[in-house]
């Protein structure tokens, strides 16, 4: 079964965003743009929720075309314009768009099925309603955070609206020399 995992740049205190939904806060770099790269090349899925595809969509698919693009920028560029896209929500039309498909309704039965198809995990980027929405009805299978070393104080929180206890398991942690610390955890379901 294909997994869903969460990825997300965080602050300490747990914030995706903040209080603007400002993200000028969030650290990369060469280093992690690397690490990132090799994580995702072995993934064939990425999963947004509609505000975050539509950024994704204004400026990914011609990046790796600039005169002026990074390395990264070409690498991701190449990566966005091949992966299956899954888009969730309730106002945007699919029609004539290749490598995409949209879910406005059902998410639990449609996720379940894409999570049955065969393939490699898919990585749910950003898009905070999405994650909630998801982790609402225990989809998100694990979570791959970058933990940026800053308290923001209020903002989005990524863990909104927990009702229960979801257990983690620890399987990398990685710091950069910028100060972000990977975390790589999975739900550890009974």
């Amino acid at each position: 079964m294909r997994k869903i995992i969460s990825f997300m740049h965080i602050s300490l205190d747990g914030f995706v965003a903040g209080h603007n939904k400002g993200m000028e806060w969030i650290k990369v770099d060469e280093e992690i743009f690397d690490y990132v790269h090799n994580r995702i090349s072995e993934s064939d899925a990425a999963l947004y929720g509609r505000v975050t595809y539509q950024m994704m969509e204004n400026y990914w698919p011609d990046a790796g075309k600039a005169a002026d693009a990074s390395r990264h920028d070409i690498e991701h560029s190449k990566w966005y314009n091949q992966v299956h896209k899954i888009v969730l929500s309730k106002t945007m039309n699919g029609k004539g768009l290749n490598n995409l498909e949209i879910h406005s309704d059902n998410l639990a039965e449609r996720m379940q099925a894409i999570k049955q198809q065969p393939g490699k995990e898919i990585l749910l980027f950003g898009s905070p309603a999405a994650t909630h929405s998801l982790m609402e009805l225990g989809l998100i299978d694990g979570y791959w955070l970058f933990v940026n070393p800053i308290i923001l104080g209020r903002g989005i929180p990524l863990f909104a609206g927990i009702k229960d206890r979801v257990k983690l398991r620890l399987l990398n942690a990685h710091p950069f020399t910028n100060g972000v610390t990977e975390l790589n955890y999975m739900v550890d379901r009974p």
